[in-house]
């Protein structure tokens, strides 16, 4: 039996929006942008394997990535829509792409905030394997409090020490809800060292998709300027004044980009039959 992803839904609006949190978040990772957003979608927030309700994968490594992707589409259509937009950060992000690219005919518009298609060569997959690895032994053998203080302190993540206190609470609340347990077993399967690269699939991608990062976060603002040279139908943004999770640092102006994006008309071209050879 597949994996089951546990979700709840929130806002009036009739457009579709799957919502796809990042790593140590949870499904409320996006409930500070109802304000915004609820009028505009009825977005459906996701706990992805290992967090919140989900459990994880019944396979590790690379099949429980492309196991999530089939639970994510299993979650679509049983919806009972034809295709909904989806909205990824990070860890999301790469799931977010990794199905649209799976069943395109699933989904409407892709939205990835800092994310990426992955890692290029197997080597980079074998370090980040190892990379991850160590963090594996902390959580088991430290726990989540000892991961977390480190994990925070990633230079990515500087800007986050700016949120208000309520957001900054509510951050921190999400992270420490995770067990070591989940954490370990997302890290062996959704992590970057097992997730598939997907850099040579991007010129087949052909749903509108929009790349959102913030501009201090360099990595992560590079990785969307390539992938735009891919991109058949892309759109980009980089917030100024702000690190790897927009959406918490400038939620108004995010959703702002957001809300543009879904509501920018869009005509794909209908697909026609070789026209019928006239012999003289």
């Amino acid at each position: 039996m597949g994996m089951t992803l546990a979700y709840s839904t929130w806002g009036e609006g009739h457009r579709p929006l799957l919502l796809l949190h990042g790593f140590t978040g949870n499904r409320t990772a996006f409930d500070h942008l109802r304000p915004w957003l609820s009028s505009a979608v009825k977005a459906v927030a996701v706990d992805l394997p290992g967090h919140g309700e989900t459990p994880l994968p019944n396979k590790k490594g690379r099949d429980g990535f492309l196991e999530t992707i089939d639970a994510l589409v299993e979650l679509v259509e049983k919806l009972g829509v034809s295709s909904v937009d989806v909205l990824g950060y990070s860890m999301g992000a790469r799931l977010a792409l990794g199905a649209a690219l799976h069943r395109p005919d699933r989904f409407g518009r892709l939205i990835m905030e800092s994310g990426s298609p992955g890692l290029r060569r197997r080597m980079e997959r074998a370090e980040r394997r190892e990379t991850d690895g160590r963090l594996v032994s902390l959580l088991r053998t430290q726990g989540v409090d000892a991961f977390l203080e480190r994990w925070e302190s990633q230079p990515m993540f500087e800007s986050l020490k700016q949120l208000p206190p309520d957001q900054s609470e509510a951050l921190r609340a999400r992270r420490k809800s995770c067990t070591a347990e989940g954490l370990v077993g997302a890290l062996e399967c959704l992590g970057l060292g097992f997730q598939p690269s997907y850099w040579q699939e991007l010129h087949r991608q052909r749903l509108p998709t929009l790349l959102l990062t913030g501009a201090l976060d360099e990595k992560f603002t590079e990785i969307a300027r390539k992938m735009a040279t891919e991109l058949p139908v892309v759109w980009s943004h980089a917030f100024t004044n702000c690190g790897h999770a927009p959406h918490l640092e400038v939620p108004e102006a995010y959703a702002r980009e957001v809300l543009s994006f879904l509501h920018t008309p869009w005509y794909e071209a209908p697909q026609f039959e070789k026209p019928p050879v006239i012999t003289p």
